[in-house]
């Protein structure tokens, strides 16, 4: 059975940094693409950061320059750097896989709280 697991999560204050990692398990086919999304109360899930097997990676608009996606291919784990929060980066945060043959994947989020 596909299981992802974030960790990482937690309350920090604006300006502060959190780490976020995800790891997988229960597949012995190739992860293709992870990436990272959040969803804030009363809105819609949204893309944070993906990347992709290769390394390649893109960000949305809004954490470009504040927060950084890496994997390790090895371990099947994608991490999300997040430094300079702020207020508005207050959600629950999901990891996402993509499993060749097997589709995709979330896991079960991490909640981040921003606040002073």
């Amino acid at each position: 059975q596909v299981q992802l697991v974030e960790s990482g999560g937690g309350l920090v204050q604006p300006g502060g940094s959190l780490r976020l990692s995800c790891s997988t398990s229960g597949s012995i086919f190739r992860v293709n693409a992870m990436g990272w999304y959040r969803q804030a109360p009363g809105k819609q899930r949204e893309l944070v950061a993906a990347i992709t097997s290769g390394g390649s990676t893109n960000y949305a608009d809004s954490v470009k320059g504040r927060f950084t996606i890496s994997r390790d291919n090895a371990k099947n784990t994608v991490y999300l750097q997040m430094n300079s929060l702020k207020p508005e980066d207050t959600a629950g945060y999901y990891c996402h896989a993509d499993f060749a043959y097997l589709g995709g994947y979330w896991g079960q989020g991490t909640q981040v709280t921003v606040s002073a």
